[in-house]
């Protein structure tokens, strides 16, 4: 086997890797669901929100991991095209080496960066060349848009037939003392006696 095949069953086995990382954040971003439903079951909103944050995190890094896992996957595919065509230059076996080390170290910052430099050597053979996001950003944050972190809650509470407290207020209550009365049947009663007595009288 080529240096070439050993770096294509490499990427191979990379992405197959990174999409089962990717599997593994799916299944703890439901773990964190699931815990978000409980707190809010027991009306802890606060820890509600701590685990809703951690759920969101959770699809951030599986989305950036499936995005990693398709860049290596296109790579691999273009890498096995210059092969066919023989159009492998000397730059790209030196992105591709260092590739390796990239790959053996799985950092994913790292091999990110390699995937840059192989986009930029293909520009040439593939005008269609595009640029994706990194793939670090957000995996790391620990701080999550409040706004996400609160529709995530709505959205699980609505799910486990719940009503938060911050949703009521006092405006609600004063809507409902200001409701008209309901005539009762005594009172309607009480009013046809008095009519008849001043019929007969």
């Amino acid at each position: 086997m080529s240096g070439l095949e050993k770096s294509l069953f490499q990427l191979k086995f990379t992405a197959k890797q990174l999409t089962r990382q990717a599997a593994k954040a799916g299944k703890e971003e439901q773990a964190e669901k699931n815990k978000v439903k409980k707190a809010l079951t027991q009306g802890n909103t606060e820890v509600a929100q701590l685990y809703a944050q951690n759920a969101i995190r959770k699809a951030n890094e599986k989305l950036n991991l499936i995005k990693l896992s398709s860049r290596i996957d296109s790579v691999a595919s273009r890498i096995q095209t210059a092969v066919t065509m023989r159009a492998v230059s000397g730059n790209m076996i030196g992105v591709i080496k260092g590739m390796d080390k990239a790959l053996q170290t799985m950092n994913l910052e790292k091999i990110a960066l390699v995937m840059d430099k192989f986009e930029q050597q293909f520009e040439d053979l593939d005008s269609s060349t595009q640029y994706y996001e990194s793939v670090t950003n957000d995996i790391n944050v620990s701080n999550q848009p409040q706004e996400e972190v609160d529709l995530l809650m709505s959205k699980i509470a609505d799910e486990a037939g719940l009503e938060l407290k911050q949703n009521f207020n006092d405006t609600n209550v004063k809507n409902l003392e200001e409701l008209p009365k309901v005539k009762t049947s005594e009172e309607d009663d009480d009013k046809l006696t008095e009519r008849l007595r001043a019929l007969r009288n």
